[in-house]
């Protein structure tokens, strides 16, 4: 697998161009807001979602004015979901540092949030960039159905495999395949490169989100997320719903009592997280991963082999193999 800094290479200077414009976007008249600003900036993560962005783009030549906008749309958007799930979640950390609402306490948060996705929405129009507008909106739409459905079908644990995909599709996915379309887009492919370059991004993004299920069933101390932390929270991910179909009767009622009445037992959910490694749920969630990264780079594949070309196999690959 590449490092970072080799997948980062065909875009290395554009990247800092970005981090500049980027600052530039969140930048604001109000102090407490340009100070909070500052807080987000300085706690950045790896960039995925940039570098997705204008790896796309420059796949098809030369980065332009468009696929600045694009990555910096995409970048405003997600973290201002960021900011708003943390107030959902009420998680008093993010990447290991204070969340904005554990500081600033919900309200305010919340009104960060707001203030993101509206940079984003005006950097957009400002520039007439009325199609990157549209796919950026359809990623923002399905995210929210995506939690909504998520909500819904989790009150009584009991969705199928085709339904977790339709969730992670939605709520994890939508926003890299937005990133890969808005990219392309900007770098002036056609229609039908577009739509593949979408697909491209939804499959990376599903591999993604299953890895992160993973995370949940690893060494906690390795990824920054403390092991069964998923399972506490109620949520359902693939090894859990995989084990929670191959157990027996009496096993499945004694997992989702556990999940409903005794999630924050530490024992109780170790014992839950043994049953799962034991029917099968972590190397089946392993398996479905691999394929749709092996989807995802045979779809790549289908595009001319370029130095972005094979950033973004890199990347693919970084999403499967991430250790956090």
């Amino acid at each position: 697998m590449p490092s970072l800094q080799e997948i980062q290479e065909p875009i290395a200077e554009d990247l800092r161009d970005f981090e500049r414009r980027f600052r530039d976007a969140m930048k604001s008249r109000t102090a407490l807001l340009d100070r909070i600003m500052h807080y987000i900036i300085k706690r950045k993560g790896k960039q995925m979602r940039p570098m997705f962005t204008l790896l796309s783009a420059r796949q098809f030549g030369p980065l332009s004015e468009s696929a600045h906008v694009a990555a910096s749309l995409i970048e405003l958007l997600h973290t201002a979901t960021l900011v708003h799930d943390d107030v959902v979640d009420g998680s008093p950390l993010r990447r290991g540092f204070f969340s904005i609402n554990a500081l600033w306490k919900n309200k305010i948060a919340v009104l960060v949030g707001d203030y993101l996705l509206s940079r984003g929405l005006l950097l957009a129009i400002d520039r007439g960039e009325f199609e990157l507008l549209r796919i950026v909106s359809h990623a923002v739409r399905e995210m929210s159905e995506g939690e909504l459905l998520q909500l819904e079908k989790a009150r009584d644990l009991n969705f199928s495999e085709a339904v977790y995909f339709d969730i992670i599709r939605q709520k994890t996915a939508s926003l890299i395949a937005a990133c890969c379309a808005s990219g392309a887009h900007a770098g002036g492919a056609t229609r039908e490169e577009v739509e593949r370059m979408r697909r491209f991004g939804e499959l990376t993004g599903i591999a993604f989100q299953i890895k992160d299920d993973l995370f949940d069933y690893g060494n906690g101390a390795d990824t920054g997320k403390p092991s069964g932390l998923d399972i506490k929270e109620k949520k359902l991910t693939l090894p859990l719903i995989h084990a929670l179909q191959q157990v027996d009767r009496s096993d499945r009622r004694w997992m989702v009592r556990t999940l409903k009445h005794e999630n924050e037992d530490s024992k109780a959910v170790a014992r839950v997280i043994e049953r799962v490694v034991d029917a099968g749920g972590i190397a089946h969630a392993q398996r479905k991963m691999l394929e749709y990264r092996d989807q995802a780079l045979q779809l790549l594949h289908g595009f001319p082999e370029t130095p972005a070309r094979h950033s973004l196999e890199g990347l693919v690959h970084l999403t499967v193999e991430r250790t956090k």
